[in-house]
């Protein structure tokens, strides 16, 4: 008696199998959305550095001037961890777990429009112009290095080029 064909059996195995791939493919999705949320805080660090740092270069050169005066600590504007009764309140699927798919599209949406945002150009006050360049540059990092450096150090001639130079000098006084 010949075998039944292999596609029209599902084996548990198969199942398990096709069961793994499904989840491989979800657990990439949200690889991928988390790498991509990763990347745009990334650039925001980079975007907002030197703000960051002459607010904190600004705070200190202001309590050393007024050193008699209080002034409230620096806070962050990234917003406070999320409280317990905040944890309480997020999302659950109706098994009681946290609806991760809800999630991801709250990260997709917020990731879109910071894509929005760093693609927003400035326009010029006159219409014939065109945009005069983007809302928010990325900036470049400033110099960490002493703002007086010493020379570079000359690198010297090969003996070859300078006897070159030699016989070339005496190829001009001769023709003198």
């Amino acid at each position: 008696m010949p075998a039944p064909p292999t596609s029209a059996v599902t084996t548990p195995k198969h199942t398990l199998a096709t069961s793994y791939q499904a989840l491989e493919q979800t657990y990439r999705h949200r690889e991928t959305t988390f790498a991509t949320v990763m990347t745009d805080r990334a650039d925001w660090e980079a975007a907002t550095r030197a703000q960051r740092q002459l607010a904190v270069a600004a705070d200190v050169e202001l309590r050393r001037r007024h050193p008699s005066q209080h002034f409230p600590p620096l806070r962050s504007a990234e917003p406070e961890p999320a409280t317990s009764a905040q944890s309480d309140d997020l999302p659950l699927t109706p098994d009681g777990s946290v609806d991760i798919d809800r999630q991801l599209a709250d990260l997709a949406a917020a990731h879109q429009a910071f894509a929005d945002q760093q693609s927003l150009m400035i326009p010029s006050e006159d219409p014939g112009y065109g945009d005069l360049g983007q809302a928010f540059p990325a900036w470049a990092s400033l110099g960490r290095g002493p703002i007086l450096q010493p020379p570079k150090p000359e690198i010297p001639p090969s003996p070859r080029i300078l006897q070159r130079v030699l016989d070339r000098d005496a190829d001009r006084e001769a023709a003198d």
